[in-house]
């Protein structure tokens, strides 16, 4: 059987510049056994991940035409060339193209992958949209339980169809890495990822631990360092912290990963609703400490394994940091916990995924 995923058009399915949705779609394809008969459609790219796999879609020039639309159309047009109608098809994040899938292909097993809010998402904003979906979709996936929570809103009838599926990442060392002095900040520059409140909280605790650096590692455009005004004004601010503030702009996966590697603490003090918040699963691979905010998916992917904030604010984290820079017992204590509870491996969600898959053949 033929597995057929479709993959936005605003994801890059390049390593160096991939976000969630296509590292997820990666890892879970890294352990899966269904490997040989797995096709994935999305943007065209160079040097594109799983590259016997993908399928590069070229750029559509009609500007009246929805880009995404247009991916959907090519595989819809492969997919029925194959004139094999065994098949599954997965709809990464993307509730509208589901639907234009399900009229142009409506005798296929069409599943629909939720990474974001559900209630904020075209084609699956209102509990009739929801329904519509449930009531024909193979397999509904959602990131988390809040993911799941909120698609549920609003709906009374009982469906088995939903599932939650929470990402995986790969855990690539067999001992607990040494740390330096580092803090670490991962993740888009932008008001919604509270990064502003990590800045704010660095300035004012920065002098009392000199021999500390802190780390600021991203932009506010995914795959770029072209940056808005509010991130080139924060990192400005950061920047005027001094010679223990170092700001690293977008860097691809391998060099977060050796950062995560080396640094203390990461602090993910994110405003809004996490769906899941992968950077998390991927500091606790490390067992890097974590300070974050209570929100969304996050309580239940760290659990008691970090410290988590409602309400989050720069005097918290400023507390936080404090703490554990303060006390080398309750930073080990904390790194420990995150190494030992680290329970979200690709090959664990691929295996999950796989099981999912053949209860559809």
């Amino acid at each position: 059987m033929k597995i057929n995923i479709f993959l936005p058009y605003k994801e890059d399915f390049n390593l160096d510049r991939a976000s969630a949705v296509s590292i997820t779609i990666k890892n879970n394809f890294l352990h899966s056994i269904f490997q040989k008969d797995i096709n994935i459609f999305g943007n065209d790219t160079n040097e594109p991940m799983l590259r016997e796999n993908f399928i590069g879609v070229k750029k559509n020039f009609n500007f009246l035409k929805s880009k995404n639309q247009h991916i959907a159309n090519i595989m819809c047009d492969f997919i029925k060339k194959k004139l094999d109608k065994n098949q599954i098809i997965e709809v990464h994040n993307r509730p509208y193209i589901f639907t234009k899938i399900l009229k142009e292909l409506p005798e296929y097993k069409i599943c629909l992958f939720f990474h974001n809010n559900p209630k904020e998402m075209k084609g699956s904003k209102t509990v009739k949209e929801r329904v519509m979906i449930l009531e024909n979709a193979s397999l509904v996936y959602c990131v988390s339980e809040y993911i799941k929570k909120q698609f549920l809103e609003g709906i009374d009838k009982n469906y088995i169809n939903i599932v939650v599926l929470n990402n995986g990442v790969e855990r690539s060392l067999k001992a607990q890495p040494k740390k330096n002095k580092e803090i670490l900040f991962v993740g888009r520059i932008v008001p919604e990822k509270g990064v502003h409140l990590y800045v704010e909280a660095i300035a004012e605790l920065a002098s009392e631990f000199p021999d500390w650096k802190f780390y600021l590692i991203g932009s506010s455009r995914l795959g770029s360092n072209n940056n808005n005004k509010f991130a080139e004004n924060l990192i400005k601010t950061f920047n005027q912290i001094g010679i223990q503030a170092e700001f690293l702009g977008f860097r691809n996966q391998k060099e977060i990963f050796k950062k995560m590697e080396q640094s203390s603490i990461i602090v993910v003090p994110s405003i809004w609703p996490e769906p899941f918040g992968l950077v998390l699963i991927e500091a606790m691979s490390y067992g890097t400490a974590i300070i974050s905010s209570k929100v969304g998916g996050i309580p239940e992917i760290v659990k008691n394994n970090g410290i988590l904030f409602s309400n989050i604010n720069a005097n918290k984290i400023k507390k936080a940091l404090t703490k554990l820079m303060g006390s080398n017992k309750e930073l080990k204590k904390y790194q420990q916990l995150s190494w030992n509870n680290f329970n979200h491996s690709s090959k664990k969600s691929s295996k999950l995924l796989d099981s999912f898959r053949k209860t559809l053949m």
